[in-house]
Parts: structure tokens; C-alpha cells; sequence
């Protein structure tokens, strides 16, 4: 797919509503994400965008880095937050999404 800067701007604004994270901050995300990829071709995978937009948030703030994540990575359960916030404190980098998990049959 190609780079879409106005989604990922999008994406950065829905996890950093309400947080001390500058329009210029998101911006220069945006700019070196897209610098970044650039570099991949004009088809770019959304999980290489995904994480290189993760890697920089989690330098901006915790919080809006647990935001993305949590549609990025399609959280389904409060233990996803717990297990992605307790990463948050390691120096690993981000990984890829997983697949979403099936839903069950039985209620």
C-alpha cells in the first residue's frame, strides 16, 4: 500500500487526544516514519508502518504509545494492555501486530 501521511496523522492524533504531545511533535512523527519508509519503495506493508510509528511514540509518551497499540496490535483483552505496558518498561523494540484472535461460539 502506499505511505498515507493524512492516516497516519490521523492514527497519531486519535492516540495522543487529550496528552501533552505538540501538532509539530506528531508532524516530525509523521515526517520520519514517512522518511523512514521511503526508503522501502512506494508499496509499503502497514505492519512495517505500524511499528515504526510505535518506536517513535514510545519516545514521545507511554500512554499514547499504549493508544496506537492497542488498535494497532488489536488488543481484545486487559491483559494486553498489562503485557504491552509492562514492555514499555524494557528496552526491546516494538513488535509486529498479531493476528486477531477467532471469537468464540459459546456465550
Amino acid at each position: 500500500m502506499p505511505f498515507d501521511r493524512t492516516k497516519v496523522l490521523a492514527g497519531l492524533r486519535a492516540a495522543t487526544k487529550n496528552l501533552p504531545v505538540s501538532s509539530e511533535q506528531l508532524e516530525s512523527i509523521a515526517n520520519e516514519v514517512e522518511e523512514e519508509l521511503r526508503l522501502d519503495g512506494p508499496e509499503i506493508s502497514s505492519e512495517s508502518i505500524g511499528v515504526a510509528v510505535l518506536h517513535r511514540l514510545r519516545q514521545v509518551d507511554g500512554v499514547a504509545y499504549l493508544r496506537f497499540a492497542s488498535v494497532y496490535k488489536n488488543f481484545t483483552d486487559p491483559a494486553d494492555f498489562a503485557r504491552e505496558a509492562k514492555m514499555l518498561t524494557k528496552s526491546t523494540e516494538p513488535k509486529p501486530a498479531r493476528p486477531p484472535r477467532p471469537v468464540s461460539d459459546q456465550n
